[in-house]
């Protein structure tokens, strides 16, 4: 699962102008592209770095840290997977504090690692593809235990276009071909976890279109748990309608039992989950510097709903 680390692009000069100085320092050129696609349009801030080795805040203080909070599974594969997506976002951003918590089922969980970081400040990146319990419940409930460490809590992965790059990457690899595109005897299955949220089940919808345009061919959510279609109904309805060549887009961050259920029902056109793809990477990065970017810790939170 593990991909080499793309090169880093050269750093440029810091401005010699005092005031600009102050406003921007571009920590490294895709961090300065993911800075410029704010979602209302508006510039985010830039930093200065106090020292060479570590990102800093416009005060000179030392970067929030990174909380990557993955969900955990038994499956050996998943932490591992979700280890790789750390290491490439430290690629990205050499210097940041980037740590993991998990909500269950693996070392270490989140309250644990709020606890390494005692008297310091985090912002707390899910790697959760869209609105659910986990987010709207179980991460606020964690940061209100954790009152040492000053948090802010960053909008779920998805919906967003850096996730459609990694579906489309993760099918190329799994025998997508560009001649698919527009083919009427072929589509795709967006297979997700499910939730009983219907804001969850609104963002993977949100998703599936997004995926649609790209691909030129139906795109059909379907999950695993907590809501219909199931993965076998969505393939029976499309086979139907006479899409008999159907692949299974697996948006899963990382694999596990859900993740390998869904593949089964498509074992020879099946993706891989997204697992530490660049895109997703990328989008980290995105939804930290967005938290940053937040007045105060609330208006992370605020963002879900229009993210």
């Amino acid at each position: 699962m593990t991909e080499p680390a793309p090169e880093h692009p050269q750093q440029p000069p810091p401005p010699t102008d005092s005031t600009a100085h102050r406003l921007a320092r571009v920590t490294d050129h895709l961090g300065a592209q993911l800075s410029l696609a704010s979602p209302n349009g508006t510039p985010r801030p830039m930093h200065r770095t106090r020292y060479p080795d570590r990102p800093a805040a416009d005060n000179g203080a030392p970067a929030p840290a990174l909380v990557a909070v993955a969900h955990g599974s038994r499956d050996p594969q998943a932490l591992r997977t979700v280890l790789a997506l750390l290491d490439r976002i430290r690629d990205l951003r050499p210097g940041l504090d980037v740590r993991l918590g998990h909500i269950e089922l693996n070392a270490p969980l989140l309250p644990d690692t709020l606890d390494s970081l005692s008297g310091a400040e985090a912002v707390l990146v899910p790697l959760l593809l869209g609105r659910g319990h986990h987010v709207k419940r179980d991460l606020p409930a964690a940061t209100a235990a954790a009152p040492a460490v000053r948090t802010r809590i960053a909008a779920p992965l998805g919906p967003h276009p850096l996730l459609v790059e990694a579906l489309y990457g993760r099918l190329v690899e799994a025998g997508w071909d560009a001649a698919d595109h527009g083919d009427r005897h072929t589509a795709v299955v967006l297979a997700a976890a499910g939730s009983r949220d219907p804001d969850s089940a609104q963002d993977t919808r949100r998703t599936a279109r997004l995926l649609a345009e790209r691909l030129g061919v139906p795109v059909v959510p379907a999950y695993a748990s907590a809501n219909t279609p199931t993965v076998p109904a969505a393939l029976r309805a499309l086979a139907a309608r006479g899409r008999h060549r159907a692949f299974l887009a697996s948006y899963f961050t990382a694999p596990g039992r859900f993740a390998g259920a869904c593949a089964d029902a498509v074992p020879h056109r099946a993706a891989a989950p997204l697992g530490a793809h660049p895109a997703m990477a990328r989008l980290v990065l995105h939804r930290y510097d967005q938290a940053r970017a937040a007045l105060a810790p609330a208006d992370a939170m605020s963002s879900l709903a229009s993210a």
